[in-house]
């Protein structure tokens, strides 16, 4: 069975930060430089919040 789970590249909107984030995240993600919410979880599927760069496989 394969998994369409996905690692997210985004850009803090306030600090410029890149960071991977995980595509399904069950809590909110934060900035590791500034402590900007990046994404919520709603569902089962994270609400990017960010700039997405690059959809990694």
């Amino acid at each position: 069975m394969k998994s369409d789970s996905k690692f997210i590249k985004v850009r803090c909107k306030n600090c410029k930060n890149e960071q991977v984030i995980f595509g399904k995240a069950s809590s909110k993600i934060s900035c590791l430089v500034c402590g900007e919410i990046l994404a919520y979880s709603k569902g089962g599927k994270s609400t990017v919040a960010a700039q997405v760069l690059e959809v990694l496989n």
